[in-house]
């Protein structure tokens, strides 16, 4: 059985936060300790690949001194937990834009990437200033660009050729996670969770840990997932049926 792709919304650090009585930076500091359970007990539960929104474009909407220091935790994530990840055979890379982000973290999480690009066991993708409807408008451009110069053919234009033209060879998501009890998408991965199922958690981030993600594969594969087909009661075979 091949291995799940994971994508999970870390929602809620402020309100966590607000809950305790503590600044809203404490529950994006608090939120780290979460990132670092789940990722080391990801492979256990037989995920080989987490997208993390940690995030989105729509954050710089933030007030500064807040963005400051989500820049500042992913610039010392990077440097303090690289050993780990290297000796847990994590590869790290991310996804989004790299032009905004702040000289010093970005040394640090390119640092990361290159350091763990030989990693197999779990591939962790950060999704960092992300927005999927820019990507996905990134990647049409992309496609345009070769069909004005000839190199490829309307025609020839395919979902999976889009998809390769989004993040490679990443494999489609099987499952979202969502914490504080939201249950909407904001902008992760529309392309690529065409066929996702969705879970949704009141668990804060800062307080979502293995046990919880243990919840939600426990839940995933309890679903049935059809793809657009009918399975029959043994789950032996899928009928693809047109729509309607």
């Amino acid at each position: 059985m091949s291995g799940l792709h994971v994508g999970i919304i870390m929602d809620g650090n402020g309100r966590w936060a607000k809950t305790q009585g503590k600044p809203r930076w404490r529950g994006h500091l608090a939120g780290v300790d979460s990132v670092r359970d789940v990722v080391e007990g990801s492979p256990d539960l037989g995920i080989t690949t987490l997208t993390l929104y940690a995030f989105s474009s729509d954050n710089w909407k933030r007030p500064p001194a807040e963005v400051r220091r989500l820049m500042w935790l992913l610039r010392e994530y990077c440097k303090r937990e690289r050993a780990e990840l290297l000796e847990k055979g994590v590869r790290v890379t991310q996804i989004g834009r790299r032009d905004r982000l702040p000289a010093s973290a970005l040394a640090e999480l390119e640092t990361t990437e290159r350091v763990t690009a030989g990693n197999t066991r779990l591939h962790l993708r950060l999704a960092i200033d992300y927005s999927s409807r820019a990507e996905i408008t990134r990647a049409a451009r992309e496609v345009a660009r070769q069909v004005a110069v000839d190199t490829v053919s309307p025609e020839d234009i395919t979902p999976h050729m889009i998809a390769r033209h989004l993040h490679g060879a990443v494999p489609e998501v099987d499952l979202i996670v969502r914490t504080a009890g939201e249950q909407r998408l904001s902008d992760f991965l529309l392309w690529e969770a065409a066929y996702a199922e969705l879970y949704s958690t009141r668990a804060h981030w800062p307080d979502f840990r293995r046990g919880e993600l243990a919840l939600a594969i426990s839940e995933f594969y309890r679903r049935e997932r059809r793809f657009g087909g009918l399975v029959s009661v043994m789950g032996r075979d899928t009928e693809e049926r047109a729509a309607g």
